[in-house]
C-alpha cells in the first residue's frame, strides 16, 4: 500500500518498494522533503512500528509531467489514444501509471501479456486493456472471462477466440494485426481479403479495430512511408475506414513525424515517459522519471590507488572519490563503465570511475568539496539524460528504463 506525503515542493508524492504497492506493501511514515528523501526518517511495514532505513536507490516519477507528455501526444494524435504501460510501464510501475493515465480518459491500455491486464484489474483500473502481441491458447480463456481485447494474427486463434465466447455467452471485441513490415505478428497484407469472410462470419467476435507497427519510423522514412500507404490500402480493401471503429498504427516516433491519416487512434509508449525517439522533438517533453542514489562513503585515495574491478581506472593524484549506493543489481547498466558516464551531483557532473559494481559506483568528487555523506545524486533525469547513458552503454532507452529492479523504490510525484 501507499500513503500520501509531501516532497520538497510541496507537491503529493507516494512511495513504493518496487512494481507493486500490493506485492510489497510499504507505506511511508514521513516528513516535508519526501520525494528528496533529505529528511526522510523511517519507513514502516503494514503491520510493524520498528524503523527502516531509507532508501539508498530510489526512482521518483513525476506524474505530473506524464500528463503533460499525454497532452503532446493529444495535441498531435488527437484525444483518443490506447496509452502503452507494457513491461511496468516501461519500469515505471504499472499500477500507479495506470491509474494515472486512466484518470485521464485513455481508450486503451496497452499491455504485453495477461499477466500484466490482471495486475491492472486487480489494482481497480477499469479503462479497457489491449493486447498488443499475439496470444497462445492457454491464455485466451482468461481473455475472454475479462472482455480484455486481443489482436488477431490467425485465422486459428480467431477461431479459438470465437468457440470460447460462444461458450461463455458473449461477443467478444477484437482487433484484426496487419503485418506490414514488422515481421512479429499479424495477418499478411496479401492475404487477408480472402480470410475475411471467414472472420467475419466467426458470430461471436466483434471485429472493432485494425492495427499494424511501425519498426523503423525513427530510422528509415521510406519505408516507413511504404508502411503507410500499405496498411492504408488494406484498409479500403476491406471496406474503407467506416469499416473499424478504431484504426492505430502510429507508435510514438509515428505520431511524432507522420500524419494521422486513416487512423483514429494513436500508441504512444516512450515519449509519455519523457523521452522523444526523434531528437529535435525532445524540448517537447517533461522527464518522468529521475534515477536517484545516496552517497554512502567519502573518502581521498592516494595516487596510484586502483578504483573498482579490474583496475580499469588508477588515480593519478590525490582524488575525491564517493561511493554511491547503486550498481548493476539495481538496472543502471554496467557498460558505461569506462565510456565516460557521469554523475549529477553538488549542482555538477562528476565522473564515474572505474567499473559499475553490482551494488556501488564510485565517482570522481574532487571539485564538489561540499559532498557529503547521504547527499542525493542524480544517476540520469533532468540533468543527465537516459538517452546519454542509454548511448554510453551501447543500447536503448527502453532497455535502460525497463530494466530498473524492484530494489530500486518507485516515488511518484503527484
Amino acid at each position: 500500500m501507499s500513503r500520501p506525503v509531501k516532497n520538497g515542493t510541496g507537491r503529493p508524492c507516494s512511495l513504493i518498494s518496487g512494481h507493486s504497492s500490493a506485492t510489497h506493501g510499504f507505506f511511508v511514515r514521513a516528513y516535508p522533503g519526501l520525494a528528496s528523501c533529505a529528511r526522510l526518517a523511517t519507513l514502516a511495514a503494514v503491520n510493524d512500528n520498528l524503523p527502516i532505513s531509507p532508501p539508498r536507490a530510489w526512482a521518483e516519477i513525476d506524474l505530473s509531467a506524464l500528463r503533460q507528455n499525454l497532452a503532446v501526444a493529444r495535441a498531435l494524435g488527437g484525444r483518443n489514444l490506447m496509452a502503452v504501460v507494457k513491461a511496468g510501464a516501461y519500469g515505471h510501475g504499472l499500477e500507479e501509471l495506470a491509474k494515472a493515465l486512466a484518470a485521464e480518459d485513455v481508450v486503451f491500455l496497452g499491455v504485453a501479456n495477461v499477466g500484466e491486464a490482471r495486475r491492472i484489474r486487480q489494482a481497480g483500473v477499469t479503462t479497457r486493456i489491449y493486447l498488443l502481441g499475439a496470444t497462445w491458447a492457454d491464455e485466451r480463456a482468461e481473455i475472454v472471462a475479462h472482455d480484455w481485447t486481443p489482436c488477431l494474427s490467425t485465422v486459428e486463434e480467431a477461431a479459438h477466440f470465437n468457440r470460447l465466447a460462444m461458450a461463455a455467452g458473449k461477443q467478444l471485441k477484437v482487433h484484426l494485426a496487419v503485418d506490414t513490415g514488422m515481421g512479429r505478428g499479424g495477418f499478411l497484407t496479401a492475404d487477408l481479403t480472402a480470410i475475411m469472410p471467414a472472420l467475419d462470419a466467426m458470430a461471436n467476435l466483434e471485429i472493432e479495430g485494425i492495427g499494424s507497427h511501425l519498426p523503423s519510423a525513427d530510422e528509415d522514412a521510406e519505408f516507413t512511408r511504404q508502411q503507410i500507404d500499405c496498411y492504408r490500402a488494406c484498409i479500403e480493401a476491406l471496406g474503407g475506414p467506416a469499416r473499424f471503429k478504431w484504426r492505430h498504427l502510429l507508435n510514438s516516433a509515428g505520431l511524432l513525424a507522420y500524419e494521422q491519416g486513416v487512423c483514429n487512434l494513436t500508441r504512444p509508449g516512450l515519449m509519455l515517459y519523457g523521452v522523444s525517439p526523434l531528437a529535435g522533438v525532445q524540448p517537447q517533453l517533461a522527464t518522468v522519471m529521475t534515477l536517484k542514489a545516496r552517497v554512502t562513503l567519502v573518502r581521498t585515495l592516494p595516487a596510484g590507488h586502483g578504483v573498482s574491478y579490474g583496475r580499469q581506472f588508477v588515480t593519478t593524484q590525490p582524488t575525491r572519490v564517493a561511493t554511491i549506493g547503486i550498481g548493476y543489481g539495481d538496472g543502471y547498466p554496467r557498460h558505461v563503465s569506462g565510456k565516460g558516464a557521469e554523475v549529477w551531483v553538488s549542482d555538477r557532473r562528476c565522473p564515474i570511475l572505474g567499473r559499475v559494481t553490482m551494488d556501488q559506483i564510485m565517482v570522481d568528487v574532487s571539485l564538489a568539496s561540499d559532498v557529503r555523506e547521504g547527499d542525493e545524486v542524480e544517476m540520469f533525469g533532468p540533468n543527465i539524460p537516459v538517452a546519454e547513458i542509454a548511448a554510453k552503454a551501447d543500447t536503448i532507452v527502453w532497455e535502460v528504463f525497463t530494466g530498473i529492479t524492484p530494489r530500486v523504490v518507485r516515488c511518484y510525484v503527484r
